[in-house]
């Protein structure tokens, strides 16, 4: 989801890139209520119209679906608090699939759990001021005109005070709404930090200890862009793969609970759901969600999809066990960002014992590279600079991985096969390795430059079909045998991905290097483990050697 990744790029991965999800200052509530009473449009509550104000939608709520807003109110004399409650307690019912009758009865929306707005800046509840008022209960009609001037007063009186109720009840009712947002916002954390401050100065205020930092904030909010959404979406190799297996096999979606972890717009749910999935629950940290979840509501799914904010980890779902699971988690060179551990949890945690996973096994490949121009364009280039030796801009330019789009020309040697992720059986414990490989060169090089990686997803519409991917499967070879079958690669010989290739660039001593024939043989181990102090970064090392050589070549390579 996934998830679901930190900006793609073309050059070598720098230290953290992350957005901002939250690029203005917050402003006053006047400025808010502003802004929203000019462009907001009220969500019906009971489908998902659209009006420009409360009263059409509550006539089209009472002509369409049989459903008197301003009866029931009248009925159990809501006040604004008790009218807040209303409004949530029907968008909840309507959200989880339950019918909404007029025979409601206060005890049902008695619970607090209902000033707690169901929609984000909810039209409805501004919308509350503008309704008419409760018709008070019939009194004896006055003829005495001195008696109707004090019956008069006492009507204002009443309104006075109820008019003073209502503006706290508002006035409480906002402060919580804004409590819920400066949290969405990780502004408690500026607080707490503000007042630890002030009680550093000496004015005594007492807080919480501060919670600890997160240390994937920077990558949820990367997330939270449209740039990396859009760069996701527009690589068709990704999006036609998860959208063509999905529909391919309507048959197994129909009808089921899907979960779909990281989901960042909302694309692979509304697949989903499209596909006649009876429900989908979709699961997001960074603050993209609240834009899925507009586009959930703009596709008319709101009755099948379900959007929850959080860490997989740390959410629970408002079921007990899905039926298939789909993410988008994989990062450059597979496993950079750590998000196969989030759905690693929610298989062991919420899938059904026969549930399916979407995809169901990855295997990695690797392959050497000869690239003289490449070499010279980037890293002797600093040698003759105008004249000038900049050999200092060398310093750390072999220890990157950079992710490129490899020329198939430059491939050297035959790819292998050298890790493979069965999504049924893997452990997280599983993706830190080493594993070998070798590789038959397929050319006359003058110097093998480095070492390209790349990955295959493969999407199998049953446990059983998935035990045929094997360690050195092709994806399109494969998914050529069973038409319900689906896989892509990320590799340099067929369309580009924004993937890419990670490329792992040789470090030599002077004179070091040296030619190789059409086939000879080089091999070595890989090894994957996250850094210590980021878990979601990457550390690649290799040893490899030229066969019935003693000399060992050893490297490390670098992905934050």
């Amino acid at each position: 989801m996934a998830p679901l990744k930190p900006e793609r790029v073309t050059e070598p991965i720098s230290d953290s890139e992350s957005s901002d999800s939250r690029e203005e200052d917050d402003e006053g509530w006047d400025d808010v209520e502003q802004d929203e009473e000019e462009t907001q449009q009220v969500i019906s509550l009971l489908d998902d119209k659209v009006f420009p104000d409360v009263m059409s939608m509550l006539e089209h709520c009472k002509d369409k679906h049989g459903f008197d807003f301003l009866a029931v109110r009248q009925k159990l004399q809501l006040d604004f608090h008790g009218c807040v409650k209303l409004v949530n307690y029907i968008r909840s019912r309507v959200h989880d699939g339950q019918t909404v009758s007029e025979n409601i009865s206060t005890s049902e929306i008695e619970s607090d759990q209902y000033l707690k707005p169901v929609l984000d800046d909810d039209a409805v509840i501004i919308g509350l001021f503008d309704l008419p008022d409760i018709v008070p209960e019939s009194t004896p009609a006055q003829t005495q005109d001195a008696t109707a001037v004090d019956d008069l007063l006492k009507r204002n009186t009443e309104l006075q005070e109820e008019l003073q109720r209502i503006t706290a009840q508002f006035e409480r009712y906002r402060a919580t709404v804004s409590e819920t947002l400066d949290q969405r916002w990780g502004d408690v954390e500026a607080a707490e930090a503000e007042a630890s401050a002030a009680k550093a100065a000496g004015k005594g205020k007492e807080i919480a200890p501060k919670k600890p930092e997160d240390a994937s904030k920077y990558y949820w909010e990367s997330y939270a862009g449209n740039d990396i959404h859009e760069t996701m979406l527009k690589d068709t190799v990704r999006t036609e793969g998860y959208r063509d297996f999905i529909y391919n096999n309507k048959h197994i979606f129909a009808g089921k609970t899907v979960l779909d972890i990281g989901c960042g717009t909302g694309i692979l749910s509304m697949f989903c759901a499209k596909a006649g999935a009876a429900r989908v629950i979709s699961v997001d940290a960074s603050d993209i969600i609240d834009k899925a979840r507009e586009n959930v509501i703009t596709a008319g799914l709101s009755s099948t999809i379900t959007l929850i904010k959080g860490k997989m980890e740390e959410v629970t779902l408002p079921v007990d066990q899905v039926d298939i699971i789909v993410s988008e988690w994989m990062g450059y060179c597979l496993l950079y960002e750590a998000m196969l551990p989030s759905v690693l949890y929610a298989r062991d945690r919420y899938l059904k014992p026969d549930g399916l996973l979407v995809p169901s096994t990855c295997n990695m490949w690797i392959a050497p590279v000869a690239d003289g121009e490449y070499v010279m364009d980037n890293v002797h280039f600093w040698r003759d600079v105008y004249g000038f030796d900049m050999k200092a801009m060398q310093s750390g330019i072999w220890d990157e991985v950079r992710v490129l789009h490899w020329p198939k020309a430059t491939v050297c040697g035959q790819p292998a096969g050298f890790k493979l992720l069965d999504l049924y059986t893997i452990k997280t414990e599983d993706l830190t390795f080493s594993s070998h490989w070798r590789s038959e060169l397929t050319q006359d090089v003058d110097a093998v430059d480095g070492l390209l990686i790349w990955f295959d997803n493969f999407f199998s519409p049953t446990r059983e079909d998935n035990k045929s991917v094997g360690l050195q499967s092709v994806a399109d070879d494969w998914a050529k045998e069973n038409q319900d079958r689906v896989a892509f690669t990320t590799g340099p010989f067929n369309t580009e991905t924004h993937w890419r290739q990670g490329f792992l660039m040789f470090k030599y001593k002077e004179g070091e290097s040296s030619a190789f024939k059409k086939g000879d043989v080089i091999e070595g181990d890989v090894t994957f483990a996250p850094p210590e102090d980021m878990p979601r970064g990457l550390i690649i090392k290799t040893s490899w050697s030229a066969a019935g050589q003693d000399k060992k070549h050893a490297q490390s390579w670098d992905m934050r």
